[in-house]
């Protein structure tokens, strides 16, 4: 047993996304939220930065105690999870990749459409599991243009969210994709609005929080980390943003999750 934290990184607020599924699946965990929201976002950055400021997350969540960690943002998966995997070997490491699998082994149409950073979808790990299902079904790349903005300030349900969204789910729907994977944790925000977008029409929307909570799971028991069941969990919120991004960070996390408030 082991009541230390878990902890999760992203850019910004998209990881919260992830954050309320592991809350929601372990009960008894103690979590560490460090949202960047200073650098945000990181999809169309150059590689070494992505990686600077991802190392510089998991140093600050390792001072803080966390027994294992969450790259709660896909594209600083796609950048950084093999060398914190390399150099940090005492600590698990849980990654965020598209859930392209699911979504090509339950197509109807044989389209699937990935939505996600610039970054993320020339990652290691997009390239080679779509490369798996490259044979068997289409896979159409799109970036999510303004949607992670979007999602920072808050805009999810404005004119301008419906917009965005538009511009890019029409035409994946045009060409035939009846399942749609959320390839960013900023994107799980925006489902409603995606969902507007779709209509009545049989897309279905698939997004990774769950594998990722179900994995932390898998290695909390491998490794004997679990919690014990009767802690009282502690969740705390880190930012290099300002109070006001702060506050932000946990009215979101408890309101994406219950009717807690922060």
């Amino acid at each position: 047993m082991n009541n230390n934290p878990i902890g999760l990184f992203d850019s910004g607020m998209g990881g919260l996304s992830v954050w309320k599924e592991i809350r929601a699946a372990l009960p008894s965990e103690s979590l560490i939220f460090f949202g960047d929201g200073v650098r945000c976002p990181y999809g169309s950055r150059a590689e070494s930065e992505v990686l600077q400021f991802t190392v510089e997350a998991v140093e600050r969540l390792i001072a803080e105690g966390c027994k294992l960690i969450v790259i709660a943002c896909n594209t600083a998966t796609a950048v950084a999870i093999d060398y914190l995997r390399e150099h940090y070997a005492d600590i698990p490491f849980v990654g965020l990749e598209p859930a392209v699998k699911p979504a090509a082994l339950t197509t109807k149409s044989g389209v699937v459409a990935v939505l996600a950073t610039e970054r993320s979808l020339s990652g290691r790990l997009f390239v080679q599991t779509s490369a798996k299902y490259a044979d068997k079904v289409q896979i159409i790349k799109s970036v999510g243009h303004d949607f992670v903005e979007i999602v920072e300030q808050g805009e999810e349900c404005s004119a301008r969210a419906e917009a965005a969204v538009r511009a890019v789910i029409e035409p994946i729907i045009e060409a035939g994709a009846d399942r749609i994977v959320l390839g960013c944790t900023h994107y799980p925000f925006l489902r409603t609005t995606i969902e507007g977008v779709i209509g009545d029409r049989e897309v279905e929307i698939i997004d990774s929080g769950s594998a990722v909570s179900r994995r932390v799971a898998q290695l909390l028991d491998e490794n004997n980390l679990r919690a014990a069941e009767d802690h009282t969990p502690d969740y705390r919120f880190i930012t290099l943003g300002d109070e006001n991004y702060l506050k932000q960070l946990q009215r979101r996390a408890y309101g994406c999750c219950s009717k807690e408030k922060a």
